[in-house]
């Protein structure tokens, strides 16, 4: 029993690691990720040491629920897409000690309000952390694709899920 209470107290004395989750328009891709990755730290016990959001470069759907297609396709899979849209800011790179983007001009814009090389050093591509799927480079926009797109963007973000958490070592 003391073991125990040791650990919880470790953990939460621990700093936490935070993600951002960074796609165009924070409506299909990022909520997706932030939601399947925070389903993934639920169920391993770990929200006291990891925190996790999402937001978009574009800003288009400031205060918007995800996609209908998104929240659907999540449901299928007993996800739960809750989150609200927002864009990234300057100041998002002080709060996230991880900011995940889902395609290379996400990259370059995020890249762009970095003022620091330990701010680039933050941004980091979402399929870098695949590990069963390595056939795509990028996250695919969904928003004009038809359902398989959906399902396809699913498939990506669950395995690079899987491989941020493996990369993070925290269980």
């Amino acid at each position: 029993m003391i073991i125990f209470v040791q650990i919880k107290q470790n953990m939460k004395s621990q700093k936490k690691t935070r993600i951002l989750f960074v796609c165009l328009g924070n409506i299909c891709r990022s909520p997706a990720a932030e939601g399947i990755m925070k389903k993934m730290v639920k169920e391993r016990h770990l929200q006291d040491v990891i925190e996790i959001d999402s937001a978009g470069t574009s800003g288009w759907n400031d205060g918007s629920f995800p996609d209908p297609r998104t929240l659907a396709h999540g449901k299928k899979r007993g996800y739960d897409f809750c989150s609200i849209s927002r864009k990234f800011v300057s100041a998002d790179f002080d709060r996230f000690d991880y900011i995940v983007v889902m395609d290379s001009n996400n990259f370059a814009n995020v890249k762009a309000l970095a003022t620091t090389q330990e701010e680039v050093e933050k941004i980091h591509l979402m399929t870098d952390f695949c590990t069963r799927i390595t056939s795509h480079d990028h996250i695919p926009d969904p928003y004009y694709g038809s359902a398989s797109g959906f399902e396809l963007v699913m498939d990506l973000l669950e395995d690079a899920c899987e491989g941020l958490l493996h990369h993070l070592k925290v269980y």
